[in-house]
This record gives structure tokens, sequence and C-alpha cells, in this order.
């Protein structure tokens, strides 16, 4: 990450702890409405005309910018919707920019404990060190402005599917010595796991044109 130019002016970061933070809102209903409103509108115009300057203004909004604004929008929405899996690609990418290191040995383990196709799937090279998991996360989301937004999905789900692996093997690693530091990492499996599954099911609604 040293050699990249955002990384001498980005903001402070927030952890990946952010993964269970909420925001308040004073009236639900129209926070509702704005974020449903606000996802639409951005994924539309967006892939209509995928402008370039546009499209990485978007990749590197949240390193610029925080991710308080994106999160007053979308944090609350249901996982099966439209602004609540925006919200969840974006929360992805910053847990990848937050620790790339961290982020690389959860995906090298948890590639070795898993016997399916989501490492894949995720499309990380082998091996995927910490720059190669920020181009990846990058991707993912380029991918849901520009591409097949159901295999950006799909894609997500399993990277999300690789770093749960990866989590609960460091979990057991740490389970006798370390439990509170295994207890993180169950947390972060489980969350990661959830992830997965509902961005997968993101991805279905999303092919039968039922994702708002």
């Amino acid at each position: 990450m040293s050699d990249d130019p955002r990384a001498f002016h980005k903001p402070v970061r927030r952890p990946a702890e952010l993964f269970d933070r909420l925001f308040s809102a004073e009236d639900p209903a129209e926070v509702s409405r704005v974020a449903h409103a606000t996802a639409v509108a951005l994924l539309s115009r967006v892939r209509a005309e995928p402008a370039d300057a546009v499209v990485e203004r978007l990749i590197a909004f949240t390193d610029e910018h925080g991710i308080d604004t994106i999160a007053e929008l979308w944090s609350r929405s249901p996982a099966k919707s439209l602004p609540g899996t925006l919200w969840r690609l974006y929360l992805l990418q910053l847990m990848v920019h937050d620790d790339p290191r961290s982020a690389a040995l959860l995906y090298e383990r948890g590639s070795a404990r898993l016997s399916t196709a989501d490492p894949v799937v995720a499309g990380a090279p082998t091996p995927a060190g910490p720059e190669e998991l920020v181009t990846l996360s990058d991707a993912i989301l380029r991918g849901a402005f520009t591409g097949d937004f159901a295999v950006a999905l799909e894609r997500a789900a399993s990277f999300c599917r690789v770093e749960a692996a990866g989590a609960a093997d460091l979990a057991d690693d740490h389970d006798r010595t370390e439990p509170e530091r295994a207890t993180t990492f169950t947390t972060r499996a489980l969350r990661l796991a959830t992830y997965a599954d509902e961005l997968s099911a993101a991805a279905a609604l999303w092919r039968r044109d039922s994702l708002t």
C-alpha cells in the first residue's frame, strides 16, 4: 500500500468492526426511501454511462471521504435490498483496505482449508498478498458498476467464504492459548459467512429482477 498515492492523504480509517455498526435515523421510513432511491439512481446512471473517471471515483470514495456518508444512506437497509447490498460491497472493500495484511492471511488460510471453487470464483491470484487483495476488492466493486452485477456479487460472496474459512482456521489455532483472540476470529468468521449468504441471495434476486 505504500506505493499507492492515495495512502498519503486519506482520512482516518474505521476498523473492520464497522461491520456491526448501526447509524441512527430520525425517520426510518424516510431513510429507507432515500436509501433505495439513491442506490437505484447511482447504479442505473453509472451502468448506463460507465465513464472511467466516474467509476474510479466511486471505487476510491471511502479512501477519500471515509465510510460515514455511505453508511448514513445505506447501512440500515435490509441485506436483500439494493442499498443493503451496495453497503456490504463497500464494507468488504473497506475491510481489505484497512488491513490488507490480515485480509491476505485470512485468504491464504481459507484457500488452503476450503475444497470448494470459491477461491477460483473470487478471482485472486496465487499467491495473493496484501496488494493483490486490495486489487481484488477494488475489482469486485468495479465489476458491480461496469459488469454483470450478479457475477460481482457472487465473486464477493466467494471472497467472504474464503475469508471466513481463514478466520475460522485462525480461531482454531488460538483457541487454547489465546481464547479472546480466538473469539475475535470466530466472530469475524460468522460475520463473513453471513455476508456470503446474503450476497449470494442478492445475486439470485438480481437475476430475477427482484433486488430493489
